[in-house]
């Protein structure tokens, strides 16, 4: 597969590791990089409560990964990710197919607006505003 493709993972942390949260958070990002993909993004989102419970914990520290690759370097993460008992729960979301269809929506409500004749002339017609207020106060004069 030559095609990049793009993806965001969000995985969530116990939070009795604070401390341990940017070591995580960049050895994942070495996972990545070692397997040919890079991250272009990595943020720590901060400690959130959590919807339900996961192993007593009501809460957790979310971190944000954006990372392109061929797909190989998702299942390493994956499969350490799994393994990891810091890691309470992690999602990974495949996005660069919605971000196009988004980008082509995008493009063609500008080509669509471009298209429609020009609004803004029109209030300054319907008032009577502009040139009628300057005609009279050149007429008083």
């Amino acid at each position: 597969m030559s095609n990049k493709r793009q993806y965001e993972v969000v995985f969530i942390v116990d939070p009795t590791a604070d401390e341990e949260v940017p070591k995580l958070s960049e050895s994942f990002a070495q996972i990545v990089t070692d397997q040919g993909g890079t991250v272009t993004k990595n943020e720590v989102m901060g400690k959130r409560q959590l919807a339900y419970e996961i192993l007593h914990h009501k809460d957790g520290t979310f971190v944000l990964l954006e990372i392109e690759g061929s797909g190989r370097e998702i299942a390493e993460l994956e499969r350490r990710m799994r393994v990891n008992d810091r890691v309470l729960r992690y999602i990974t979301v495949r996005v660069d197919e919605d971000r196009r269809r988004a980008q082509k929506l995008k493009d063609r409500r500008a080509r669509k607006a471009a298209k429609r004749p020009s609004q803004g002339g029109a209030p300054a017609r319907r008032g009577g505003g502009g040139q009628s207020m300057e005609f009279a106060a050149e007429a008083g004069e």
